[in-house]
């Protein structure tokens, strides 16, 4: 549009703070461009308003809270399902990309209100090691380190078993077993059930006595098995 004199209006001199560098593009709003007028580069709205969003949509880093709130959440879904250590957190924790620090904060507050607790991790275990599963002291032990439970509470949880209970645990897990090897002769039963009991963590003397009590019950009197 011309002035009312009929010359070409004037643009207003464009003054740039200090140290910005003019465009040598100018970029004007397709919703800003003057009736009649054509623009030197059109752009969109919805284009400038793409630009400004990060390239690889990444989200915004998490705050203090929302990282607190995130191992809050994972700890607990996680101890609903059974009871963990300390270093059995810490590892779960980690592998969910949390920082160590809020991780720390994290495994001492839950030690701190007793939800994590290797002392009566490591007594449970023993327990149900024993009496479910018919464990020796070997394999308990090796459980309770495969679990990464606190080596003191190991010792204290450890030193609980009872020597002689342990003989007769074995010796009832023996008595069990023999019958299942009526159709073998002594030497293979004896070798067999030896290994059945070590592999289930008791000791060489344990096994050997308890080996000997259970054929030596299961031995027949005219045929039958070879218990001898």
């Amino acid at each position: 549009m011309k002035n009312a004199d009929g010359s070409e209006p004037k643009l207003a001199r464009v003054s740039y703070l200090p140290g910005v560098v003019p465009p040598s593009d100018p970029v004007v709003l397709a919703d800003e461009v003057p009736v009649g007028e054509v623009p030197v580069r059109e752009v969109p709205v919805r284009e400038v308003l793409a630009d400004a969003m990060p390239a690889d949509g990444a989200q915004p880093p998490e705050t203090v809270g929302e990282r607190s709130a995130r191992a809050h959440n994972v700890s607990m879904h996680a101890l609903t399902r059974r009871g963990l250590s300390s270093a059995e957190m810490t590892t779960l924790l980690r592998s969910r990309d949390l920082d160590s620090t809020d991780i720390e904060i994290e495994v001492a507050r839950l030690e701190e209100v007793g939800l994590l607790d290797d002392r009566e991790l490591a007594g449970n275990l023993v327990r149900t090691l024993q009496d479910r599963k018919g464990l020796g002291r070997s394999a308990i032990t090796a459980e309770l380190r495969r679990r990464k439970v606190d080596s003191v509470a190991i010792e204290e949880a450890l030193s609980e078993l009872d020597g002689d209970d342990e003989l007769s645990r074995a010796r009832e897990i023996a008595m069990k077993r023999a019958p299942q090897l009526r159709s073998l002769d002594a030497e293979t039963a004896r070798r067999r059930l030896g290994a059945f009991l070590m592999r289930k963590g008791y000791s060489g003397s344990v096994v050997s006595s308890a080996v000997a009590s259970a054929l030596a019950s299961n031995a027949p009197s005219t045929r039958g098995p070879r218990f001898q």
